[in-house]
């Protein structure tokens, strides 16, 4: 039987289902037990989402003395939180420059403030919780063509006279190759204040964190509907029982599921794939990344490959657009691996497994209020490590009276994908297709 089916199986034995498509990252972990929603309940906030934006805003919450329930419809870690590529960045999803150029200097500067507290924050929640994630300082981005090489350096110019920031450090060709063990690249730029970890080993340790703190969590309990009650309250409803809360949080990212049309319009769900190798053995890891850094690239269809503490090299690579996840992951990934690494043409793959995250129209996260008592984080873009968990903090704030953080990322416009819900998917499928083409081309 393979690792993954070996995981299944124990979580079968367990009577839990397996807690998404078995990952790298779930081995070792025994399945939660935690009680489902039965009847009706009330707290001062219901989080809808069992991910690092919903973990987080319920341990803020709780640990701030309100009465928080957590609904997840699937179990901790299920969507995108569990099964990303790992990588903790600087900066938000766009760079300074484009940041710049629509919000002006004064906003920029406070998202990029912002982008900075998030990567403490995931530290700090890994330093004040003890929870071992496999975390390991470093971060590089490799650029594929001499154009993008040329905007790195430009870049990493501008955060340093602009900003002060003087983290980053430029790689020609030939100190690229040797720091990611290929010679795909023209150049690219390590940042030291970046960094990689275990995502689920992260959600798995805030969870507890948030219970700790008086959070109660339901897994198994997927929200029908979410509807006025008495006195401005809303009430969550799910099969088995329902949640009247003050306030609402919706954390779903991907998973919404038609539960706000003010939001849904607004993300566009896709399926990102990830593979992890067999152990390669301290010579073979030291020959592909001697400094143990996690590598991105500059393609818009982004490839993104970060070494582990036994000696895997998990990368990701493809996507899809459907609803349902490929069952291929493996036969997706391969090629681009194997294009970025011919070496490892033949390597054994231990785990493969697709996630959903969503995305915006300008890669730029929706946290906001949607309306009184209605707040809403998602829309990561592939970028949720920090960002996702510091949305959480920022709503948590907002509920309890501080909106400083939520009122500039309010600021920042999100578009409705054209046609909506209904017309986003085929739109999005051919602007991909595009840019696939592009990025080879």
């Amino acid at each position: 039987m393979s690792r993954q089916g070996a995981f299944a199986a124990a979580q079968r034995s367990a009577g839990r289902a397996p807690e998404g498509p078995p990952s790298v990252y779930t081995a070792g972990f025994a399945p939660r037990h935690i009680a489902p929603l039965r009847g009706d309940t009330r707290a001062d906030v219901c989080v809808v989402g069992g991910g690092f934006t919903g973990l987080s805003t319920a341990l803020h919450l709780a640990e701030a003395g309100r009465s928080v329930i957590l609904l997840e419809a699937e179990q901790i870690g299920y969507g995108a939180t569990g099964r990303n590529g790992g990588q903790l960045h600087s900066g938000q999803r766009r760079d300074q420059v484009w940041l710049e150029s629509r919000l002006g200097r004064e906003d920029a500067a406070k998202l990029w403030q912002l982008a900075e507290a998030a990567k403490d924050l995931v530290r700090d929640l890994i330093e004040r919780h003890e929870i071992e994630c496999d975390w390991n300082s470093g971060l590089i981005e490799a650029a594929h063509t001499r154009s993008l090489f040329d905007e790195e350096r430009d870049y990493v110019d501008h955060l340093e006279t602009q900003y002060g920031v003087t983290a980053l450090s430029v790689l020609d060709r030939a100190q690229l190759e040797v720091a990611i063990g290929t010679d795909r690249f023209v150049g690219g730029f390590r940042d030291a204040s970046a960094g990689h970890l275990n995502p689920y080993a992260l959600a798995r340790g805030i969870a507890s964190a948030a219970e700790a703190a008086g959070a109660t969590i339901h897994e198994g309990a997927t929200v029908i509907g979410i509807e006025q009650a008495a006195r401005s309250r809303r009430r969550v409803a799910t099969a088995a029982g329902s949640v009247e809360a003050d306030t609402v949080v919706l954390a779903g990212n991907g998973y919404l599921a038609d539960l706000a049309s003010e939001v849904e319009s607004r993300v566009l769900p896709i399926n990102n794939y990830v593979v992890a190798t067999e152990p390669l053995g301290p010579d073979g890891m030291a020959a592909l990344i001697p400094g143990h850094e996690c590598v991105a690239d500059t393609r818009f269809v982004i490839h993104y490959w970060r070494p582990t503490g036994d000696g895997r090299l998990i990368f990701g690579g493809g996507e899809t657009y459907r609803r349902r996840l490929a069952p291929n992951a493996e036969e997706l990934v391969r090629p681009h691996l194997r294009e970025i690494y011919p070496q490892l043409a033949d390597v054994r793959i231990d785990y493969a497994w697709g996630g959903t995250l969503a995305v915006t129209r300008h890669r730029m996260p929706f946290i906001q209020r949607v309306e009184p008592g209605l707040y809403a984080g998602c829309g990561y873009s592939g970028q949720g490590v920090g960002t996702a968990n510091f949305a959480g903090k920022i709503l948590a704030d907002a509920i309890i009276g501080d909106t400083g953080a939520l009122d500039v990322f309010s600021r920042l416009p999100v578009p409705t994908f054209p046609g909506g819900t209904l017309l986003r998917t085929p739109l999005l499928m051919l602007a991909m297709t595009w840019f696939a083409m592009r990025d080879r081309l």
